[in-house]
């Protein structure tokens, strides 16, 4: 089965920067549907008409990725806005944000918390991997139809490359 629109893949990768500096590793297979939310658009593309057993090394320029790094989306906000068990590194879901905070925030941003003072926090709106051009192995495991639940969810379940709110205490951002 060659990959198309709405199937399944179950891939493996190697992340890197253009310096070959390692970002992230994926060593097991997971599902993502192509042709949904689960992949970036490049990806996505490239995957097409491959089978099982393809490996593919894309160069993804910042625009193709994560974008621009956008010094718009850095706000420095009073530190008493937020709950006490703050931490270096938690997200925000722009619609979810305390009241009080700058007006001009982006709703449509996950803001991670970049620095904690006394008296201020600063947000920042950009994807952790904003402005830097990736280096991805790619590995085939498995091809599959998409079920209609998958396709009508745009996803099989897996948003990698989405990053999503991070409870306190939690180490991960995806």
């Amino acid at each position: 089965m060659e990959i198309t629109q709405q199937c399944v893949v179950a891939l493996t990768w190697e992340l890197k920067d253009t310096l070959g500096d390692e970002l992230d590793v994926l060593d097991e297979p997971v599902e993502f549907l192509v042709g949904g939310d689960d992949l970036l658009t490049r990806i996505d593309e490239a995957l097409q008409g491959h089978k099982v057993g393809d490996e593919l090394q894309l160069h993804l320029e910042p625009e193709e990725a994560f974008g621009e790094y956008q010094e718009n989306l850095i706000f420095l906000e009073p530190r008493d806005k937020f709950p006490p068990d703050i931490e270096e590194g938690m997200t925000f879901d722009g619609t979810a944000l305390p009241e009080g905070l700058s007006p001009g925030m982006p709703k449509d941003a996950l803001y991670t918390v970049a620095q904690i003072y006394p008296e201020h926090v600063v947000l920042d709106g950009n994807h952790p991997l904003a402005g830097i051009a990736l280096r991805i192995k790619l590995k085939i495991h498995a091809i599959r139809e998409a079920t209609e639940d998958e396709v009508g969810r745009g996803s099989a379940g897996t948003g990698f490359f989405r990053i999503q709110p991070m409870a306190p205490g939690s180490d991960t951002v995806h």
